[in-house]
């Protein structure tokens, strides 16, 4: 496999700063990431929900406990016989009703209801999984996008810096040539200005620095003030092809979680359009009731004993809601397959268009690499020749300059090839560390 390498080596900036790799970066945002951890929370909810008991496929058993204590007043004529009759009458008269059942039932058959419900909560756990996945992706690249820019703002550093002992060296020269009455002061103070420029622009780039460390320590969920450096390379992966990444979209979590949004609403579809069959369950239980009275014609009733059924609901006319429930569900559907076909149609965009600028980039980080080395001996050359008295001041100047610019460039080329591989693999689901 063909790479392109930059190396950056610079000294730490405190000696008490944890040197920070790329890896560790990513395992600690791993670990530490709310994002991801909100995502895993939602794959545990599904998981639990994803149960039979859920969908409805389980008996129901409930137990029910009444007991009743009453004070009645009785006024009762009873018929003992030969036109004979019998009062009874009375105040107060206490008297308790106690009852107790434990009743089960099952569902046989409500129009495969249940099972398109068991179905669609696997779905919904399958989906979290993948949007967890996707979430990882995500957090993946986004550690690896901005630990590079802190790379790539180290190296800017490393650039001024080396700007800074060129202008340096030029003020030097031209002190010891001021000293021999070579030189005026007009261009001792232009060199010193130029000196001064640099050193602002390098307090300046430190700046930026501590801003993009926070920016990544945020990311691995960091205390924000943390002293860390970072001592990497940018290493560019030329060999990623736009027909693999286009090709392995299929295996994009985003993708394959919209895809399953299709087939849950699909399953929304059958559990709406099963309330329309009847339902056929089963019950059965055991009972026990004990009535007693103190006074009256009984004085103690007790029932006990089991029961078993069957109940057969058929629904006949409801106003045509399920009817109207599922024709929405189908306009879901639909929808759904709307949806996946522009989250298609977007990924694929997006491919192409990074695939473009990731090859846009390469050729030009090419032709930079060597644009520097010749800024780098061009500077070189000028500076002996200004040492010589061959070469002006404002030559030097100009070579410095083009030395900033093309350290600027090629970093910069470098750090947004890196950033456009790095989308590529994602959204190919092909990140890797």
């Amino acid at each position: 496999m063909k790479r392109l390498f930059i190396i950056l080596s610079f000294v730490s900036i405190s000696a008490t700063a944890q040197q920070l790799k790329l890896q560790d970066a990513i395992n600690i945002a791993l670990k530490n990431s709310l994002d991801i951890q909100l995502a895993k929370n939602v794959v545990d909810q599904n998981a639990v929900l994803n149960h039979y008991g859920v969908a409805g496929g389980l008996p129901l058993v409930s137990a029910t406990l009444t007991d009743n204590e009453q004070l009645s007043s009785i006024n009762q004529k009873f018929n003992v016989g030969d036109s004979a009759t019998r009062t009874i009458k009375t105040n107060n008269v206490a008297s308790n009703n106690l009852a107790a059942n434990v009743t089960a039932g099952i569902v046989l058959y409500n129009g495969m209801r249940i099972v398109s419900t068991k179905k669609r909560l696997e779905q919904l756990q399958s989906q979290s999984e993948q949007i967890l996945n996707s979430q990882v992706q995500n957090t993946i690249a986004a550690v690896m996008t901005k630990y590079f820019d802190v790379v790539r703002q180290e190296n800017y550093t490393k650039t001024i810096q080396q700007s800074i002992e060129a202008s340096k060296e030029r003020l030097k020269i031209l002190e010891v040539r001021k000293s021999a009455g070579l030189a005026n002061n007009a261009d001792i103070f232009q060199a010193q200005i130029d000196l001064n420029t640099l050193n602002q622009a390098l307090e300046s780039q430190k700046l930026v620095i501590d801003q993009a460390k926070t920016d990544l320590l945020t990311l691995l969920t960091l205390k924000a003030d943390s002293s860390v450096t970072v001592i990497d390379t940018i290493e560019i992966d030329q060999a990623v092809m736009l027909d693999s990444v286009l090709n392995n979209l299929t295996t994009n979590a985003d993708i394959i979680a919209a895809d399953q949004q299709v087939r849950i609403n699909q399953l929304i579809v059958k559990e709406t359009a099963a309330q329309r069959y009847p339902t056929l369950s089963a019950n059965g239980g055991y009972s026990y009731s004990r009535n007693q009275n103190a006074a009256g014609q009984t004085i103690l009733n007790t029932r006990y004993g089991p029961t078993i059924g069957i109940n057969l609901a058929i629904p006949i006319y409801n106003g045509s809601a399920v009817k109207r429930q599922q024709r929405a569900a189908e306009i879901g559907v639909n929808n759904a397959e709307l949806q996946k076909r522009i989250l298609i149609r977007d990924y694929e965009a997006n491919a192409v268009k990074t695939y473009q600028a990731y090859q846009n980039t390469l050729n030009q980080y090419k032709t930079e690499r060597r644009n520097y080395q010749l800024t780098q001996d061009l500077l070189s050359l000028v500076m002996e020749r200004f040492r010589l008295r061959v070469a002006t001041i404002i030559e030097l100047r100009d070579a410095q300059q083009s030395f900033e610019q093309a350290g600027y460039r090629l970093v910069n080329l470098a750090y947004a090839a890196k950033a456009s591989e790095i989308e590529l693999k994602r959204v190919a689901n092909k990140l890797s560390f």
